[in-house]
């Protein structure tokens, strides 16, 4: 005799693992619980993992109240509201991540949705893993990304390693996602990023672009397309000479991207005679700028006449189909020229303090005193037209002015250099592609200095550096284009992040269980930045249980400090 029949909700999950790593299996079933001559047994109705999340939780409701449905029309009475978490930067983010291909490109597995969060907190909140996980448990990363498992700063620093052996694949979809459009034409340039310890295994001594003596760097390479978007990145030995970073960009190039007849595009100092023999083999072209003592040697016994720099662009035929295209910026020699008098100036002041030194002590030696400026000038780099000479123990400064004059002569002058066909590119063109190398800069700029912040690193091993890295070039493409589309805006792109951050969900609670989150309409100013990205706000959104917590608690030290502060 059967009894007591009472259905209800199961959902089941299961790991695999796979050839690509753990997978999770999640299923959900309606059974039935019965009592059969005294004793309690259970069967299988049906299976429900292929309905909505929102039809499942709302029959899990109704059979949890025992299908009364006069009941739950007076729901209100036991229906609570709380504050839930931040969605409106995210729900922006993952509308651009589609819009760009990153979102496809990493994948919707776990690993892939791990580092679009990475992603994503690069741009929220600039930090460390940990602090990306205290960032996850106040945003509604499960909710919005469809996460089904919680993480913690373990999995991300795993995930970086995961990024590291998907490079390939993810920077290949990245391309394949332009619709066909082929490479024509590369911008190439390196940086290198200090770092605050000794411990990174690419961590080196080497040429440090920021000015950071005593600390060892890493060399970094990025490589864009003609509109200045990230292709590729690619992290080097700190000690890594720019040229030595070509091989790898051109073979790159010709071999995973398989780009024909392509134009590399490189400032001064990376692509010398090697560099530009190793692309003619590959059936590339350059185009670089001459170095200053190579413009003087081919004025003084090559093609090129001083007079050609008044021009406003030249171009003058060299030898084995290289074209040289001169310009004097105005801007830049009036900017050398007023550096030139500024230390001129200094120079005179160390003097006028040096001959005041020597009249106040007697005894001090004015071959020292002279020794002292001529280092000074040499420091300068003016002692090539600056004489100093001492009597009666008095110093004098004194300009050779036909030598300033004639150093002063390719002041704001530049020369470039390219074997790219005439009938390819003219002059201007040759000339306005170079300056495009502008925009990688703005990259670096963007991704070192302000916003992204790819320092401090917080990691150690290469496959982790890389991974890091990989995830700035990510966020950038995000951030270069929220800036396209917010250029009418009156906001930097971090700005209009920082306002969206703060539309976050309504959660509600029937009798202090999840239902549903509800999300408010944004205010006007949010919905003007949603609007202007193409981005739409659901109304609702399903409820995640998923933990996001760190293994590591706030130091002490930092929490001392927080209440010393009031905060």
């Amino acid at each position: 005799m059967i009894s007591s029949v009472v259905m209800y909700i199961v959902r089941t999950k299961r790991k695999y693992d796979g050839k690509k790593g753990k997978k999770i299996f999640t299923a959900v079933f309606l059974r039935e619980s019965f009592r059969e001559n005294g004793k309690v047994k259970g069967k299988t109705i049906a299976n429900l993992s292929h309905l909505s999340p929102r039809i499942i939780d709302a029959l899990d409701l109704v059979l949890k109240r025992d299908g009364d449905l006069a009941d739950i029309i007076h729901l209100k009475d036991t229906l609570t509201l709380h504050e839930g978490k931040s969605v409106g930067a995210l729900l922006l983010l993952q509308h651009v991540a589609r819009q760009t291909g990153v979102a496809s490109a990493l994948g919707g597995s776990r690993e892939g949705l791990l580092a679009l969060w990475q992603v994503m907190a690069r741009m929220l909140d600039q930090g460390s893993r940990l602090s990306s996980v205290r960032l996850g448990g106040a945003c509604a990363v499960g909710e919005v990304l469809g996460l089904q498992e919680g993480f913690t700063e373990d999995d991300l620093y795993e995930n970086l390693h995961w990024l590291d052996a998907h490079q390939v694949k993810i920077e290949n979809a990245l391309l394949a996602h332009r619709g066909g459009q082929k490479l024509t034409l590369c911008l190439y340039d390196v940086t290198s990023s200090y770092l605050e310890g000794t411990e990174n295994e690419l961590a080196a001594y080497g040429y440090n672009r920021d000015k950071k003596t005593g600390k060892m760097q890493i060399v970094i390479g990025l490589l864009c397309d003609a509109k200045g978007i990230p292709v590729s990145i690619q992290v080097f030995e700190g000690n890594t000479q720019d040229t030595k970073t070509m091989s790898d960009q051109i073979k790159k190039v010709a071999e995973r991207f398989g780009a024909k007849d392509i134009v590399f595009v490189g400032d001064r100092g990376m692509i010398k005679s090697p560099q530009q023999e190793e692309l003619r083999k590959e059936g590339f072209h350059f185009i670089t700028a001459l170095t200053k003592p190579q413009v003087e040697t081919l004025l003084k016994n090559g093609p090129l006449q001083l007079s050609l720099f008044d021009d406003p662009v030249t171009e003058v035929a060299g030898e084995d189909g290289r074209r040289y295209v001169l310009r004097r910026n105005p801007v830049r020699a009036r900017e050398i020229a007023a550096t030139r008098a500024s230390k001129l100036r200094r120079a005179t002041e160390r003097c006028t303090k040096e001959n005041a030194y020597l009249r106040e002590h007697p005894k001090a030696d004015p071959e020292k005193a002279q020794e002292r400026l001529e280092v000074y000038a040499e420091r300068l780099k003016i002692s090539s037209w600056v004489t100093i000479t001492a009597a009666d123990r008095t110093l004098s400064l004194t300009e050779n002015t036909p030598a300033r004059e004639e150093e002063s002569q390719l002041d704001g002058c530049y020369v470039l250099v390219t074997d790219v066909p005439v009938e390819r590119m003219d002059a201007e063109t040759i000339h306005a592609r170079y300056k495009d190398l502008a925009l990688v800069e703005r990259a670096f700029r963007t991704s070192k200095q302000s916003f992204l912040e790819v320092r401090p690193l917080f990691v150690r091993t290469e496959e982790s550096t890389r991974g890091h890295l990989l995830v700035t070039m990510l966020s950038y493409l995000l951030a270069q284009r929220l800036q396209e589309l917010w250029a009418d805006q009156d906001c930097t792109v971090e700005e209009g992040l920082h306002s969206l951050s703060t539309l976050s969900l309504i959660e509600v609670k029937c009798k202090g269980e999840p239902v549903f989150c509800r999300i408010p309409v944004p205010r006007a100013r949010s919905r003007v930045l949603l609007e202007k990205a193409g981005a739409t706000v659901p109304t609702t959104l399903n409820a995640s249980a998923i933990t996001v917590v760190t293994k590591k608690s706030l130091q002490k030290s930092r929490k001392m400090a927080l209440v010393s502060a009031g905060k």
